[in-house]
């Protein structure tokens, strides 16, 4: 796949993330997939395999967040295998504090599948919103 076609994978993800639907985004992910999240949060690190994506990152977003968690897409820029997102939140924690956190993701695909993500965001908020959020 060239870079059109790997731009047009994360904006049809990315159009379902917005409704709070992440089985695009699961089902699109390799089994050796790789999340790393930068900064210094207390889920600041690389998340190694679907498994843990879905287990240790999701999960506990998903302990946190009410509802479905919704992340709206603003840009996307592809070059290659590469294709970054620029995104937003908007979603509220189960205490209904907000929590609208800006985002730049870089997405790697191979072979039609996604194979890594670095995801950029404003790790303040991250510190300051979930510091008081139960699990």
């Amino acid at each position: 796949m060239g870079a059109s076609e790997n731009k047009q994978l994360l904006q049809q993800i990315f159009a379902e993330l917005a409704k709070g639907n992440s089985e695009p985004l699961v089902a699109n992910m390799a089994d050796d997939f790789r999340w790393t999240v930068t900064g210094t949060t207390a889920w600041s690190r690389a998340y190694d395999g679907k498994k843990a994506v879905l287990t240790d990152l999701f999960g506990s977003l998903r302990a946190r967040i009410e509802g479905r968690l919704k992340t709206i897409p603003q840009r996307f820029i592809a070059d290659g295998e590469f294709v970054v997102v620029e995104a937003r939140g908007d979603n509220k924690t189960k205490s209904g504090v907000p929590y609208n956190n800006t985002y730049c993701f870089v997405f790697r695909v191979a072979d039609g599948r996604l194979k890594e993500v670095t995801e950029y965001m404003d790790t303040l908020l991250v510190n300051t919103v979930f510091a008081a959020e139960p699990v």
